[in-house]
């Protein structure tokens, strides 16, 4: 199966939001891809879910999570840790997560990461350009 690696920002709206971005749910839950995570980039996610912006309870960040991606999803653990790529250093985990995951893409709405292209032989690409492969 394709491993992904999904930014913060696009899983978010993903789960959260209809349109375009809202199909990679649908993919991930007919197992067209598995999605990855790291320790580092799932609390992320976590972390920003409970932005007051979303308003939702911890409870429904607990069903939101238990319900539509930890039963399609994977976690790798880190051993090579990437520092300092990125423009942003905050978004060197998602590197770090897909050579660990060896990810066959890292889809991501980031200039900071899309501006790379691709990191040891991983592409980069917009949502787009994922539903469109």
């Amino acid at each position: 199966m394709i491993r992904v690696v999904l930014d913060t920002n696009v899983l978010v709206s993903a789960l959260l939001f209809s349109g375009e971005v809202g199909d990679v749910v649908s993919s991930w839950k007919a197992r067209k891809f598995s999605p990855v995570f790291s320790q580092d980039t799932f609390d992320e996610f976590r972390r920003v879910l409970a932005y007051p912006k979303f308003s939702l309870t911890p409870r429904e960040i607990d069903a939101l999570l238990q319900i539509e991606v930890l039963p399609f999803c994977e976690v790798v653990d880190i051993e090579d840790e990437i520092i300092g790529v990125c423009r942003d250093h905050a978004d060197d985990k998602f590197l770090s997560c897909a050579v660990a995951a060896k990810a066959d893409c890292i889809v991501s709405g980031d200039k900071d990461l899309l501006v790379l292209g691709n990191f040891r032989n991983i592409p980069i690409i917009t949502v787009a350009a994922f539903l469109n492969k």
